[in-house]
Order: C-alpha cells, then structure tokens, then sequence
C-alpha cells in the first residue's frame, strides 16, 4: 500500500520546517527507517526517516520550500497499489492521539505529589507547570536527557532553551512551556525518559526562594504537622502499591522530599542516582550510533569522530564532545595565530632578498622558458572556458575524505575528480588527446591517455606524468598524484616520470586565480586550466521552482588547445562532456559512499 511521508513534531514551539535536501529521487528504492531527506526549523536540523520500505512513488515538497508540522512531504509506494490516502488519516490522526496523552502522565504526579509530601511545607513550591518530553518524531519513543542549560532556582523565560535531549533520531533543544523559576529536575543528565514523561517542574517566580527559606526559619512549624500527623506516614509503609502505578515520576519526587533540609541543588543528583540502572542499558545499546546533529556538526568542524571519546551513555558521542575537539584543534593552532594577529585581514609583507640583484638564470628556467616560447610559436593556441558548478563534489568529498585518507592512505583533495572528468571525456574526443606529426604531415590520435599534472615545486613549475590516467579510479588517481608530487617537492624526480605525456591539467586555481590562459606544451594539443573554487549566489533552474538563487561552489575550466588541429567547436564540445560528468557527480561507489 502507498504511506505518506509527513513532517513530523520536532520541538514543541516548532510548527513549520524548511526541506534542505532530499536524499532520494522519485522512482529510487528506499527501506524503512533509512534517511529520506533533510529538513531545517528554527531549532534543529535533521533528517527525517523513511516511515516504511518501498518505492519513493513521489516528492510533494521540493527543496528550500517551507511547509507546516503534518504537512504531506512525500508518497512511499509498496507496489500493492492501495491509495495513499488510507495511510494518511492514520498518521494525521496518531499526533492527535499522542497530544492528549502527554498531559495525563503529568496530571497523575500532580495528584500523588500532595500525598507523599503533605506532611512537607515545601512540597507546595513543586506545585506549576510541568515539562514534558514532546513527541520528536513519528518513530521516536524516548529520548536521552544530554544537558541542563537551567539548575534548578535559576529563572527562565518562554520558549527560552531549557534542556538538550537526544534520540536516535535527532538532537535538539526542549523550550520552556511557560515563564518563571525551575522548581524541580526530575530527569537528570545522560537519562533516558519516555515521550509524555515529566522532566521538570517550572513554578512561579519566587517560587524556588520560598523553598529555601522553608526549612531555616519555620523548622518548629514543620515539625508540628509531623507530630500530628503521624497516621499519615503510617499509611505510606503499609501502602506500598500506590507506588509502581507511577514508577517514572514517584522516584524522583520521593528523592527530592528530604532535599530541603542541606540545600536546594542537592536534589539534582539525587534523582539521577535512582535510574542510572536502566539507563546505561539504552545507552550502550546506541553507542556506535552517532546521532544526525552530531555527524553533521563534525563535518562542519572538522573533527573526526574516531578520534573523539564520548562522554554519554555507554560512551555515546554527544554534541558536546564534539565541540569540544573542535575547541581544543584550535586552541593547539592558536599560537601560530598569535604571532601573527593581522595575517587574517593584511599579511605582513616583506621585501625579497632578489630585489636590485642581477643573477644567472637558473637551467629550470631556461628549459621552461624555450619550451613555452617554442610551443607558442610553433602552435596557434587559443582558450576556451566554462563554468562549472561542483557543489556536489565538494559535498561528497567532505564526507568521504576522512574514510578515505584512513582506507587509502592519501588526502582526498577535488584534484582528482577533475582528472577523472577530464580523461574520460578525452576517451570522447580523441582530438583533444593527439598530436601532430610537422615533419610526416600527419595526425596521431592516442589510445592511451598520459596526463601532465603541473607541480609548483621551488625550482619552478614541473610536469610529471600520470600514465595510462584513463584506466584509473579516483583512489589510483589520488596515489599517483600524491607520490609524484612528493617525488617533485623531494628532488627524486626520474625523466621516465616527466615524459610521454599526451595531454596535460594545470590546478591554477591553487593559488587564488579566478582561470588563467595557460600555454599548450610542446608535442600536445590541449591543456585544461581549473580555476579557483568559491562559493558565490547562482541562479539555479530548479525543476519544480523554477529560477531560483542558491550558494553554490562554483569554479572555471579553461581549456588551451592548438587551433591547427582543434576548432572551437571541440573545444566547446569537449568542455562541456567535462562539464556534464563533474556536475553528475556519480562517483559515489569510487570513493566509498
């Protein structure tokens, strides 16, 4: 039968989220529970599951389009055919269920409050507005409390962050119900509570002051109902029954009842004393996970989690572990920023040591030299040059590129997705990867393709060859760019490594430069300049929205070729195959994705 996708509860202040990204496209297959799209609010932002297995049948909500809590954001078909409207009803109706119910755990401590603690003065100041865990998802049953941001007496506003929880589907920040004082912590830190459970108690302001004052100065006047009520405690013991009707929330609030006596925050761990037991049990169950906010925030930072040791439950990895590998990275960096405060805005510049010299021109030199003067002379060379928009490479990269270094033993830098483009596209239009013969008057196009990576190395800008490009993954790519760079930088550059080439990629854009007009070499037909990456507003031709303006990673590809051979035509044909495959993206199952 057909389910409907909806956006579901994620905060209760949240009432609208924005769809960032759909990870599958209409007619993919999809299995329950595995992420389908991302989606931003004002609080959080998450991916949202796939409710059951099946066949993504259609998308109602495209990309940056903001749509209301419930709203229907796809169809998941099973094939069986049955209408989606059946599904429907069942889970607009399931939120309806659920809000009810949330309030009925927090009506029943209410009742049994005034019954423990009635011999008490200061139970009354637990008396106010309870916080509940909100539903978080449709799939979500409980959540982890990770941290406080109040203690208990502290003030708080409406919809002000209160707590952070953890689920296996989400982390995000509980707000305040209400305005005024906590009175009261019932779940404490690295807990694990049930949706609807009570989670603290939030009183009128002055509420939390009264409680302290209670057991200094009117102590005697306690002490009186205790005497006359003797009959009241008796009960308590030979009732034990009442008890397990509430296991949740009596514990708690049987914990906090002495607490008055030394001091208010003495109740705080109190509680989380008691159902330690059970917790660690969730939480070493879900160790290994890490939840979406948690890997995303790595990414954006920097970190690997490998490399963090978490301090949750279980050793779950927290939001807060990860800040706090971030802090420390750039606290190690921190000297080096010290010692120069300004490199940020205007680096110091200093005066070379070659300036008012006249020196001999290095042999490097030369050789480089007549070698561009000789092809420029020899060759009618022109430039032609595309944009391209590589936004889904750099975003693959990132979340491949620490897997990757650790499986192949090479930073995977955008360099060789380029060469990868390139040497299939040259497999397209051998014209572009051939030769000419001057002195036989004939054409050689090659069946290989040998491609010339440019080196800026201290000597001057150096080209060794990667042969047979075309018959290697983007991992081979990856090793022999690295090792023959370093063979480059280290002077164990052989001539065997510097020669054959049949067509030759230049990164220009290493250095800050927007493309470049770059010279073909001697005995080849074409060079591919690639330009600077930056991020910048593009207007996009969304299929659904139409024109629209998105940050995109953008970059130029400029290609040189020898217009004897090559007409603009084929250049243009051939920058645009480059184009089409770096813009695909398809090279997922190449870099372990």
């Amino acid at each position: 039968m057909a389910v409907s996708v909806t956006l579901p509860a994620l905060g209760e202040s949240v009432t609208e989220g924005t769809v960032t990204r759909w990870l599958k496209a209409e007619g993919e297959r999809v299995e329950a529970d595995e992420p389908l799209l991302e989606v931003s609010t004002d609080k959080v932002d998450t991916e949202i599951p796939a409710p059951a297995s099946g066949v993504l049948a259609s998308i109602k909500v495209a990309e940056d389009e903001t749509v209301e809590v419930g709203a229907e954001l796809a169809i998941i078909d099973d094939g069986s055919g049955a209408p989606a409207a059946e599904s429907a009803p069942a889970q607009s109706e399931a939120p309806a269920e659920e809000a009810p119910a949330q309030p009925e755990p927090a009506a029943a401590p209410a009742q049994e409050a005034p019954q423990q603690e009635a011999p008490a003065a200061p139970a009354g100041g637990a008396q106010g507005t309870d916080v509940v865990l909100p539903a978080l998802g449709e799939s979500v049953t409980e959540g982890t409390v990770t941290r406080w941001l109040k203690e208990v007496g502290e003030e708080v506003a409406e919809d002000e962050p209160l707590l952070e929880v953890s689920t296996d589907k989400v982390d995000t920040e509980i707000p305040a119900p209400t305005a005024g004082t906590l009175l009261e912590i019932l779940v404490g830190e690295d807990e694990t509570a049930e949706v609807g459970a009570k989670l603290a108690v939030i009183g009128q302001k002055g509420a939390a002051p009264a409680q302290a004052e209670a057991p200094a100065a009117p102590a005697p006047a306690q002490e009186a109902p205790k005497q006359e009520a003797p009959k009241q405690e008796a009960p308590k013991q030979e009732a034990p029954a009442p008890a397990p009707q509430a296991p949740t929330t009596p514990a708690p609030q049987a914990v906090t009842t002495p607490a008055p006596d030394p001091v208010p925050a003495a109740p705080a761990p109190a509680p989380a004393a008691a159902p330690v037991t059970p917790a660690p049990a969730a939480g070493e169950a879900d160790a290994a996970y890490v939840t979406p906010l948690v890997r995303k925030l790595a990414q954006e930072s920097g970190v690997n989690l490998g490399s963090v040791k978490g301090t949750g439950v279980g050793g779950r990895i927290r939001k807060q572990d990860v800040i706090a590998a971030a802090e420390a990275a750039k606290q190690q960096a921190a000297p080096a920023a010290a010692a120069a405060p300004a490199a940020s805005k205007a680096p110091a510049i200093e005066a070379s040591p070659l300036r008012g010299q006249t020196v001999k021109m290095p042999r490097m030199r030369k050789v480089i030299g007549d070698n561009m003067m000789k092809a420029l002379h020899g060759q009618a060379q022109l430039t032609s040059v595309v944009e391209v928009d590589i936004t889904k490479i750099m975003r693959m990269r990132n979340k491949a590129k620490d897997a990757f270094a650790q499986r192949e033993g090479v930073k995977l830098s955008p360099m060789p997705f380029f060469v990868k483009a390139a040497v299939q596209a040259l497999k397209a239009h051998p014209v572009v990867n051939a030769r000419i013969n001057e002195d036989e008057g004939t054409i050689t196009y090659f069946d290989t393709e040998n491609v010339g990576i440019a080196v800026d190395a201290e000597k001057g800008l150096m080209t060794p060859v990667i042969k047979g490009a075309g018959d290697l993954n983007i991992a081979g790519i990856a090793r022999k760019t690295a090792e023959l760079a370093g063979k480059v930088r280290t002077n164990k550059i052989s001539p065997d490594d510097m020669s054959g080439a049949t067509f030759t990629i230049s990164n220009t854009g290493s250095r800050g430069a927007l493309f470049d007009t770059v010279i073909v070499p001697p005995n080849q037909v074409g060079i591919l300049g690639i330009g600077a990456t930056v991020k910048r507003p593009v207007v996009v031709d969304h299929p659904e929205l139409g024109e629209t303006i998105a940050v995109r990673h953008m970059t130029y590809l400029a290609l040189s070729y020898d217009h004897r051979l090559v007409d603009g035509a084929d250049a243009a044909r051939y920058l645009t195959t480059v184009k089409q495959i770096l813009e695909a993206g398809e090279f997922e199952t190449e870099i372990g994705l």
